[in-house]
């Protein structure tokens, strides 16, 4: 028979449990929102998070079990007659302010967790509020179950120990209902695109530079056209939808969407969504490897873009030598284009190209031989290409070399990118902390070394690649020595291969710096850089890894 004098009396039980569990889960939630709600990512990302993900939910029952261990509960439990007493009444208090001292100890928790910086921070989206809702929902009826059960009740504030499980969970639970959401507004965005078809429509692709070449482009487009760009790296097809319903006017004249891919059939999709008239490929290379397993599969869902085009659709392609050039002959679409140094007298190419504090300056040379003097703060010859694809595509639309000069002009670096920043001590810093790759990390190699000496390479290596991650540090590290005169290597243990690879290649040892976090690498840096140095900050250690 139910005892509902105990389950009231294990109300504050239940709430405390229920709320400190949502107040730990902020780094549980933010891994999972990184992961793009996919729990096998989110299970790695925890699995290479264990502390951060758990600690919090330990320090919350912790308090928990502190607070609420104080009050004399066995009298309340097991000892009390069946009615209420005075002393039942002063325990029922002292749980009550037992629960508030927990819950501020859980706000304190996630004021910390806050505080730290993060490079793509946890958002508030329509689908995480639902989820935090739904974790609440959740521990608070676990908690009330075990209410219940005099004996079990007391465990009840140690739920957020579990608190990864205990959003896994939400997330499964949520899903169903996710999805009847998601495809509801993936509709309506379906049919306000339909319903534009004056819209050019631009999409883009690629494991690398897909988001350079798309700021670059909407930078060219703007000399003649009203475009409107998917903002920041709002790649999936749900990010690419809010656009659309959100920001997509009937002043614009193309819109641009950047498509991204974790899983093959991801491009299909966005493809359906968005129904490009042009597609552009900046690259295919081993990005996301831990998802698609395999460098076909990746080569296969980037193809996806261009099997997606209508058959008067234009397809442009980088001439780089491997993958998409060969993608470039394989496919059957007419009007397909090759642009950069390989592509001969049939695409764009830059010729004269010069890098400094700057940035570069070089001559674009169009197909029929025309020529226009660009110069851009925008660094690297991987991104010189990614403004002959973009300048493709203008030529496309009839701009003229002219105003493809002036929006070149006009295009400013992609933040963390190969990033000019200024400096008031003579230091030249190059920030590319966003994300670094195979293809990422010798272009930028290479702008580093046509700065003077002394050039200073920050760096926690590459992540995501699966099982080729410790080989192509290996590699990275063993390609420094021409380009780099002092090494900061970021987390110990992550960068084992690199400082392998930096010993085999010569490099000079006691240039090498092995540090556990960026706050070390920073009082190195604080104490050793003077003018006329150069710094490059590759990569920054990614929010869902350790060091």
């Amino acid at each position: 028979m139910i005892d509902w004098l105990d389950f009231i009396i294990g109300l504050p039980f239940c709430l405390t449990a229920a709320l400190t569990t949502v107040l730990a889960a902020r780094v549980p939630l933010h891994l999972l929102q990184l992961e793009s709600y996919q729990l096998p990512g989110y299970r790695r990302a925890v699995g290479d998070n264990p502390l951060r993900a758990i600690l919090p939910g330990v320090v919350c029952a912790m308090a928990n079990a502190a607070f609420f261990g104080l009050s004399s509960l066995h009298f309340v439990w097991y000892a009390r007659p069946r009615a209420l007493t005075m002393r039942d009444g002063l325990a029922f208090l002292w749980m009550f302010a037992a629960m508030l001292l927990s819950m501020a100890v859980g706000v304190a928790v996630e004021l910390y967790i806050r505080k730290k910086p993060a490079k793509k921070p946890l958002v508030l989206t329509g689908r995480m509020k639902r989820l935090i809702v739904s974790l609440g929902i959740i521990t608070f009826i676990v908690a009330c179950l075990m209410a219940f059960v005099p004996r079990w009740v007391g465990a009840a504030p140690l739920l957020p120990i579990f608190t990864p499980a205990w959003v896994a969970l939400a997330t499964m639970c949520a899903e169903p209902v996710e999805r009847r959401i998601n495809h509801g507004f993936f509709k309506d965005a379906q049919r306000i695109l339909n319903e534009r078809p004056d819209l050019i429509k631009i999409g883009i692709t690629g494991s690398y530079g897909k988001t350079s070449t798309k700021f670059m482009l909407a930078a060219i487009l703007g000399e003649k056209y009203n475009v409107l760009a998917t903002p920041s790296s709002f790649n999936t097809p749900m990010g690419v939808t809010r656009v659309v319903r959100e920001q997509l006017k009937p002043e614009h004249q193309v819109f641009i969407a950047e498509m991204g891919a974790r899983h093959v059939g991801d491009i299909k999709e966005l493809c359906e969504l968005v129904r490009p008239a042009i597609g552009i490929i900046t690259s295919v290379g081993p990005q996301h490897l831990e998802t698609f397993k395999s460098q076909d599969s990746i080569t296969n869902t980037k193809y996806e873009l261009i099997q997606g085009l209508p058959d008067d659709g234009h397809a442009v392609f980088i001439a780089d030598g491997a993958i998409v050039e060969g993608l470039y002959g394989k496919t059957g679409k007419p009007r397909k284009h090759l642009s950069g140094d390989r592509a001969g007298g049939e695409g764009l190419r830059a010729e004269g190209v010069t890098t400094g504090s700057w940035g570069s300056r070089f001559t674009i040379v169009f197909a029929d031989g025309t020529k226009a003097a660009c110069e851009t703060k925008i660094l690297g010859a991987h991104n010189i290409n990614n403004l002959l694809l973009a300048a493709t595509v203008a030529k496309l639309l009839d701009l003229t070399p002219a105003q493809i000069a002036s929006g070149i002009a006009k295009a400013q670096p992609i933040e963390h990118r190969l990033q000019l920043l200024p400096s008031s001590n003579g230091v030249t810093v190059i920030d590319d902390a966003f994300n670094s790759n195979p293809a990422g990390s010798k272009a930028a190699l290479a702008v580093l070394r046509t700065f003077p000496p002394r050039r200073i390479l920050v760096t926690p290596g590459m992540v995501e690649l699966g099982e080729e991650q410790d080989a192509l540090n290996l590699a990275f590290g063993e390609s420094m020595k021409d380009s780099v005169d002092v090494v900061i290597l970021v987390g110990v243990r992550r960068t084992q291969p690199i400082f392998d690879g930096l010993k085999t290649s010569g490099f000079d040892m006691s240039s090498i710096h092995q540090v556990e976090d960026l706050n070390a690498a920073q009082e190195i840096l604080a104490k050793t850089l003077k003018a006329g140095d150069t710094v490059l900050f590759e990569n920054d250690l990614p929010d869902n890894y350790n060091s």
